[in-house]
């Protein structure tokens, strides 16, 4: 059986937050948000949790994250 995973990145002047996980994970990822978030030695904010947060619950519902472009021949 193959296996899926999703990917989420956020970019932050020289930062760079990439979480990679599967559907099965989506809570520990949530949790990681909270304590990026949390720690005052990162850029990462409250704010950043929750626009991260909000694309994750899309993605497990299977909304196109981005919308799609059309091929160019």
């Amino acid at each position: 059986m193959r296996r899926e995973f999703n990917v989420l990145a956020l970019i932050k002047g020289v930062e760079r937050y990439v979480y990679v996980y599967d559907d099965d994970s989506q809570s520990e990822l949530i949790d990681a948000f909270r304590d990026h978030a949390a720690d005052p030695r990162l850029s990462f904010t409250w704010f950043d949790a929750s626009v991260l947060t909000d694309k994750a619950r899309e993605q497990a519902r299977g909304a196109p994250a981005v919308p799609r472009s059309r091929p160019r021949v």
